[in-house]
């Protein structure tokens, strides 16, 4: 079974698949914001939302963009306060292995 979850999505639902594209390509292009700071937010929001796989994702992405390891910790840790400590104990290992993985996007 293909790892990467964006892949398999690809690949089984493709005219889904280049519409929600369009989409994040439109979200990319915003001004504003450069790549590594819409991607460290992007771990941030996936925190809140307790989302696993996506902060693995971004964690992988934001190291494309020059990202630090420390950089990507402390967006995870940004949602202590509000998501509590149970969050930040789950998303800081998917950032971790994200953030280690090679992957392509």
């Amino acid at each position: 079974m293909n790892e990467n979850p964006y892949q398999l999505f690809k690949e089984e639902l493709p005219s889904l698949f280049e519409n929600f594209n369009k989409l994040i390509e439109a979200q990319k292009d915003l001004p504003g914001l450069d790549p590594k700071t819409k991607q460290l937010i992007n771990i941030a929001i996936q925190t809140s939302n307790k989302n696993i796989k996506g902060v693995q994702m971004h964690a992988a992405m934001s190291k494309k963009t020059g990202a630090s390891w420390e950089e990507v910790k402390g967006a995870v840790a940004m949602n202590l306060h509000l998501s509590g400590l149970g969050t930040i104990l789950e998303c800081l290992p998917a950032a971790k292995k994200g953030f280690e993985m090679e992957i392509e996007f």
